[in-house]
């Protein structure tokens, strides 16, 4: 039987269907309306996601796409110290595509919103050639709050929320099935699980803020600056560094590396992996080492300080002794328009 597409229902009928993922008495007009609390302000996010560049029918289904989309975009919440109020979503999308498909993207994407208490409110559907998903989310945040990359001090620790490279082995496990083979069987799926259904770590917030009680009226800003490593941990560090106007030395010894993953593709590799990968989702924190030790402690064993800012500028990753490994550079991570 021949599977009915969008251009067999039309726009309508392809609204009608995706307006049973979203939010209930919000969606059906021009614009959704959203309140935050009083005292939060409202802070926003847009991502791109496009096909053949950000997935691909060999690397991810239409539910772990959805997924992975909304997870970008809590991400950078989370980067923000913001928490999710929803989303909108816009689509380009070709008439020959199953409908099944993007009734599935859109199971991925609620399943993902759904662990975090946000909901789709919004969005549009156009005709496009290839597959297009265009995400903005809305979050709200209490001011003083706010994380930016632009407050690093010499002197901060960097803290990292989890191991880096997971991601990068699992799209590797994905592109290559018959790599790994020597894998255990729990190891590879890890990896593959941390590709296909990376966890934005919105988890992270409480702790965080739990570091900083305010000891004034009003509270004045907390003293931490982040983001997070969707585009590398390397990445994270000089761009922090370049808006802060600040250097950093990575600890080699202290990178938190996935179990196994330098036992499968060795210890360069694993490394390399770990700063350049990308989309392991984490976050990037410089703040004050005794805040940071406390905060270390609190998230377990997979979150580590793995460096410290510095007056000089260069991002340096460096040994236990100080002897330099490598110079990171912003240009050696994932770069859009790359000739």
């Amino acid at each position: 039987m021949d599977q009915l597409t969008i251009q067999d229902i039309g726009e309508q009928g392809l609204l009608a269907k995706l307006q049973h993922f979203c939010l209930a008495g919000v969606v059906g007009d021009d614009a959704a309306v959203l309140t935050p609390e009083a005292g939060k302000v409202l802070v926003v996010t847009t991502d791109v996601l496009i096909d053949g560049v950000h997935f691909s029918e060999q690397t991810t289904t239409a539910a772990d796409a959805g997924w992975r989309a909304v997870a970008a975009n809590l991400s950078d919440l989370a980067a923000m110290g913001a928490t999710p109020l929803g989303l909108t979503v816009g689509l380009g999308l070709p008439g020959c595509l199953p409908v099944t498909w993007v009734e599935q993207l859109y199971q991925g994407m609620t399943e993902c919103l759904h662990s975090y208490q946000a909901a789709i409110v919004g969005g549009d559907v156009v005709r496009s050639p290839v597959i297009t998903l265009a995400i903005t989310a809305l979050g709200k945040a209490t001011p003083h709050q706010i994380l930016r990359r632009s407050t690093a001090q010499p002197g901060d620790a960097i803290v990292v929320t989890g191991p880096h490279g997971a991601s990068r082995a699992g799209l590797e496990l994905l592109l290559h099935p018959e790599r790994g083979t020597d894998l255990d069987d729990c190891d590879r799926q890890a990896f593959i699980r941390a590709h296909q259904r990376p966890r934005p770590r919105l988890d992270v917030l409480p702790s965080l803020f739990a570091q900083f009680e305010p000891l004034s009226e009003p509270p004045l800003p907390i003293p931490v600056a982040g983001m997070d490593s969707s585009d590398g941990l390397a990445d994270a560090v000089c761009q922090i560094c370049r808006t802060s106007g600040v250097g950093a030395r990575l600890w080699q010894d202290h990178l938190p590396l996935p179990e196994a993953l330098s036992a499968w593709v060795g210890q360069e590799t694993a490394i390399a992996w770990s700063l350049y990968g990308g989309e392991d989702f984490e976050l990037v924190l410089c703040l004050p080492f005794p805040m940071a030790k406390a905060l270390v402690n609190q998230l377990g064993a997979e979150a580590a300080i793995v460096g410290e800012i510095t007056v000089e500028p260069g991002v340096w990753l460096v040994t236990e002794t100080g002897a330099v490994v490598q110079s990171l550079k912003l240009e050696q991570g994932f770069q859009h328009f790359e000739p």
